[in-house]
């Protein structure tokens, strides 16, 4: 039985989410005390318990704290039998991170999901598109195939989202991402909800995160969207697309918080990595660890270690025997054996 202490670090939800995966994949049982223990709401919450029921249904595991504030959890993983699951959100909380935590447990076994509830774009979480414009083009290098179709997006308070998703069942490959290649295209997805139309909230995320960006680069694409939500909200998602990788950055909008400011911190961040060596932006960093310590391995170059990184290093350890070799802003991940 794996003992993991979910304060370790910043202590937030990605070390169950790592945990719940790889448990899956390496079919080892664990038991995650202090759960969130530094987060201000500690123990599990809405996202964090659905994404515990979805992985017990998937392998019919045997679990033990799977309830909304709970700060110990005991995971006992069984057999896959599952291809589709169903799955609700009762709050805002993140699809994205539900999905991410399916996409690394199912990574061997086909699966479809339906999410009802839950928001597309959160604080301290990646958004869907960040999702399919970035975590998606980047996994298909190594050999995971994912797909997602949003049919309706969800913001906070109510949430009330509808995501589709499917995994293909994948034999990971080895990433060698030392070079970022020719640069294709610099894209802008703008979206907000169709009440904010008249206040053109999406558009003027967009302009401003065109103006930052034209400075240094030419025909940057755009797609701006109002779309259909229970309530309002908003998001931006920057991309650089280059011929090996693919470098992002997202933001939620925020009641109070200028659409400007939105769209600036967004083409901010975006500029950021890519004024950088990074080969990988700093959110991809700790999302795609798991993978590649499951898979065949490999190396990129990174901007900054993260706290998220670090603490996804620790966890991944417990389960795997992989060795990550860190020099300067190049991180290589070995098998230790075949």
């Amino acid at each position: 039985m794996i003992i993991i202490d979910g304060s370790l670090s910043e202590g937030g939800g990605q070390i169950l989410r790592t945990s719940l995966g790889l448990s899956v994949l390496t079919k080892q049982p664990f038991i995650i005390k202090n759960i969130r223990a530094n987060r201000p709401n500690p123990g599990l919450r809405e996202q964090h318990l659905q994404a515990i029921r979805a992985v017990k249904k998937l392998c019919n595991a045997q679990v033990i704290g799977d309830e909304l504030h709970s700060k110990e959890l005991k995971f006992i993983p069984g057999k896959i039998t599952k291809n589709k699951l169903n799955i609700k959100i009762g709050t805002a909380g993140s699809t994205a991170l539900v999905l991410q935590t399916l996409f690394l447990a199912s990574i061997k076994n086909p699966l479809k999901i339906n999410i009802e509830g839950g928001g597309t774009f959160n604080k301290f979480a990646p958004s869907i598109n960040y999702l399919e414009g970035v975590f998606i083009p980047n996994l298909k290098k190594i050999n995971c195939n994912f797909n997602i179709n949003v049919i309706r997006h969800g913001f906070y308070p109510k949430g009330d989202a509808i995501v589709e998703a499917q995994i293909d069942k994948s034999d990971i490959n080895y990433l060698d991402i030392l070079e970022r290649g020719k640069l294709n295209e610099i894209s802008i997805i703008s979206i907000a909800s169709q009440i904010l139309k008249q206040a053109k909230v999406a558009h003027r995320q967009a302009t401003v995160a065109i103006v930052a960006l034209e400075k240094k680069f030419n025909n940057i694409r755009k797609k701006i969207d109002y779309i259909n939500s229970s309530c309002a909200g908003s998001g931006i998602l920057v991309v650089a697309d280059y011929e090996n990788t693919t470098l992002g950055y997202d933001i939620v909008g925020e009641k109070g918080k200028p659409s400007e400011l939105i769209g600036k911190e967004a083409a901010d961040g975006l500029l950021n990595q890519i004024e950088s060596e990074a080969t990988l932006d700093g959110f991809m960093l700790d999302q795609i660890l798991p993978f590649l310590a499951a898979g065949k391995g490999g190396k990129f170059k990174f901007l900054e270690l993260t706290d998220h990184a670090k603490t996804n290093i620790e966890i991944i350890k417990k389960f795997l025997d992989v060795d990550f070799k860190i020099e300067k802003n190049v991180i290589e991940i070995e098998k230790q054996h075949s």
